[in-house]
């Protein structure tokens, strides 16, 4: 390795050991909207590696804005791991949507949610199934809200990111204010359920609820 390129991969590296911080701050923040048995060092540690090699690859005369670059890969690597786990299969999503209704049905009644005993004998389901099923969705529940609506499962009803954007707000233009804000906090603010629930002064477990009740909604009217 010549100077030039040594320069160049001590000015790479400096760059990796900078935004270290950044990095981690966004596993711990992902964490945050995870269930326990997601272990916050497996996302640093895969944060990380994405970092080290998005920087090894950075060229600042091609782009100046090396957070704008890396930001972005760094969330992928950390989602597509999440996804490496296979707790989402197919059959697991009916049941999460299964699980979903009934306990919103559930909750509406009774202004708390149901035990899984409850949804065992409600669905018909051993205990141990609508416990995993229930992890998956809490880890699905951080995937981009496209995926969360299925909605890319059939290439031939593909749509570009931006106007499936523009669909979801129709969509949510037709729901009550509170349902909008719960979206925007969540997805696009990138909130907890803790920091949403302080701003809307409802408990955690009703934004839940909601969350839940508002992507079945856009889920049934995107799929017609």
């Amino acid at each position: 390795m010549n100077p030039y390129e040594q320069n160049i991969r001590h000015y790479q590296d400096e760059l990796a050991v900078e935004y270290l911080p950044a990095v981690k701050n966004m596993a711990y923040k992902m964490k945050i909207r995870l269930p326990s048995s997601v272990d916050v060092e497996d996302l640093i540690a895969v944060a990380t590696e994405e970092l080290i090699k998005v920087a090894r690859r950075y060229d600042p005369k091609k782009n100046d804005n090396f957070w704008g670059y890396v930001k972005q890969r760094v969330q992928g690597s950390m989602l597509d791991y999440l996804r490496s786990l296979d707790i989402v299969s197919r059959g697991d999503r009916k049941i999460i949507k299964d699980i979903e209704k009934e306990t919103i049905s559930y909750y509406n009644k009774y202004q708390e949610e149901p035990s899984n005993e409850y949804l065992s004998k409600k669905l018909n389901l051993p205990i141990s199934k609508i416990k995993k099923a229930k992890l998956a969705g809490d880890i699905y529940n951080v995937m981009p809200i496209e995926e969360q609506l299925n909605f890319f499962e059939d290439v031939n009803k593909k749509v570009e990111e931006e106007e499936l954007i523009e669909i979801i707000k129709k969509e949510l233009a037709n729901m009550p204010k509170r349902e909008q804000m719960i979206i925007q906090l969540y997805y696009f603010e990138e909130l907890s359920l803790k920091e949403i629930s302080e701003i809307l002064n409802i408990t955690e477990s009703r934004i839940s609820q909601l969350h839940k009740e508002v992507i079945r909604k856009i889920r049934e009217n995107l799929n017609g």
